[in-house]
């Protein structure tokens, strides 16, 4: 099986200059946890995953550090608001690990285990094609699996 098998050529994303509101917004509507951010040409220029926006919201380890007691959780869940006021361009992961159409879908599911990431753009002449998540690749798995049985 190929990534070009179960790619979903619909993607949602999110230009550097889309407020971190919006794409949340987008993510939470679409039940999508994440997307990848693309300039004016269509090139991929980072991911946004609900991981990065949640992690804007708490401390580094050296702030946990220096404080004393225990860290204030609710100070921390009122951070979220000032995270809705960034862009995607503060939050995104900028090295972007992603697929071909016609590579093969196992190696595509290594790259993302690899990297601990739980999806893929598909890129083709450096242009979004589309997007595998491990979820896509569970099912088509699956499927396959019962067309032999």
């Amino acid at each position: 099986m190929k990534v070009k098998d179960i790619m979903n050529t619909s993607v949602k994303t999110a230009k550097p200059n889309t407020p971190v509101r919006d794409l949340v917004e987008v993510m939470c509507f679409n039940k999508i946890s994440g997307m990848p951010v693309v300039d004016d040409n269509n090139n991929v220029v980072g991911v946004v995953s609900e991981k990065d926006v949640l992690r804007k919201m708490f401390p580094d380890i050296s702030e946990v550090a220096r404080e004393e007691g225990v860290p204030d959780f609710e100070k921390m869940e009122k951070g979220y608001s000032d995270a809705l006021g960034l862009k995607a361009s503060d939050l995104m992961s900028k090295l972007v690990a992603s697929a071909s159409p016609e590579m093969p879908l196992m190696k595509a599911v290594s790259i993302m285990c690899v990297q601990k990431i739980r999806r893929i753009p598909v890129v083709e002449a450096g242009k979004l094609v589309g997007i595998i998540s491990l979820g896509d690749v569970h099912k088509a798995i699956f499927a396959n699996s019962l067309k032999g049985a």
